[in-house]
C-alpha cells in the first residue's frame, strides 16, 4: 500500500514543527519519494542523526507503506 505525499509531510511535520519539507515523488508511484527535511531540531546531531529522527517520525513506515525515501536533512541558514 502507498502512501501519500501529504501523509509522509504530515508524520514529519508533527515530529518537527519549525521543518520547512519538500517531497517529490520520484517515479509517479507513490512507493518512491525524495524528501529534504530542514530543522533546528537537527543542529548538533551528526547526519546518521538526523536520518534515525526523520525514520522515526515515520512511525514504521520505511519498508512497508513506503518502500523508498532518498532523505536530505539539513539545519537551517543561521
Amino acid at each position: 500500500m502507498a502512501m501519500q505525499a501529504s501523509e509522509i509531510e504530515k508524520m514529519i511535520k508533527d515530529a518537527f514543527p519549525d521543518a520547512d519539507i519538500t517531497i517529490e515523488d520520484l517515479r509517479g508511484d507513490g512507493d518512491h519519494y525524495g524528501a529534504i527535511v530542514t530543522s533546528k531540531a537537527f543542529i548538533g546531531k551528526s547526519r546518521v542523526q538526523q536520518h534515525q529522527m526523520v525514520y522515526a517520525a515515520l512511525q514504521g513506515k520505511m519498508g512497508g507503506d513506503l518502500h523508498a525515501l532518498a532523505l536530505q536533512t539539513q539545519v537551517p541558514d543561521a
